[in-house]
């Protein structure tokens, strides 16, 4: 087995490029629009760090999503939006915990440092879409007891981060679309925030700093499924 370590150039200036741009501009909007919710900085950077590890398919990165869904769940609750303290701290953070053991399971031709990418089969397709459904269904009702804010798009958000979960934790190029999913409600979800109290939006930017990682996620990811067949 090939020990986790990470050689000099391991990511590409693209991926260097996407990492420091979206730590720069996530941090000149905190300095000119908030300067004192540090929490939600902490929580941007440790979330865009740990995607663009997730890009690579390094379980590093659902290491810091686990620390990121920590922080996010309180931010969230600042806000009432329980759904997605709930979300994050009773979904999210336990099945990156779960994906953290997957990857961790099945390394790419024994390189700890790469997951090896997996594709779900149509039955588990319909399954996944299923439980989706079903937890979809259960989330709304349990939102609607704690009167949460914006319960429609918080539903939503229940839908596409289950999907993205799972996606993840089966190790799927596709997971990477299931959040890009999450991001585009979570910015909407924020801005109505952000215009009850403009801090908010430190979160908004991170979400779309997110957004863009995420589809640079999916990309590579179909990249490493390519290599990895073709060299079997």
């Amino acid at each position: 087995m090939k020990k986790f370590k990470l050689p000099f150039h391991y990511f590409s200036k693209v991926e260097l490029t996407l990492w420091f741009g979206s730590i720069f501009v996530i941090g000149i909007f905190f300095c000119f629009f908030d300067r004192n919710n540090y929490l939600t900085l902490m929580a941007s950077l440790i979330g865009v760090t740990s995607l663009i590890f997730n890009a690579k398919g390094n379980p590093f990165g659902q290491l810091l999503m686990i620390i990121f869904s920590l922080l996010y769940g309180i931010i969230s609750f600042t806000f009432c939006y329980y759904g997605e303290m709930i979300t994050y701290l009773g979904m999210t953070m336990p099945m990156a915990i779960f994906a953290l053991i997957s990857w961790i399971r099945n390394p790419y031709n024994g390189n700890k440092s790469e997951v090896k990418v997996n594709y779900l089969s149509r039955t588990e397709s319909v399954f996944m879409w299923i439980l989706t459904i079903l937890i979809t269904f259960v989330f709304y009702f349990i939102l609607e007891y704690f009167h949460t804010t914006n319960i429609l798009l918080s539903t939503i958000s229940v839908t596409t981060s289950f999907v993205a979960v799972y996606l993840t934790f089966r190790r799927s190029p596709f997971y990477a679309i299931g959040y890009a999913a999450n991001d585009i409600v979570l910015i909407i979800l924020w801005t109505m925030a952000m215009i009850e109290e403009v801090s908010y939006v430190s979160v908004v930017v991170c979400f779309m700093a997110f957004l863009v990682n995420d589809i640079y996620g999916f990309v590579n990811w179909n990249r490493m499924g390519k290599r990895q067949a073709e060299n079997l």
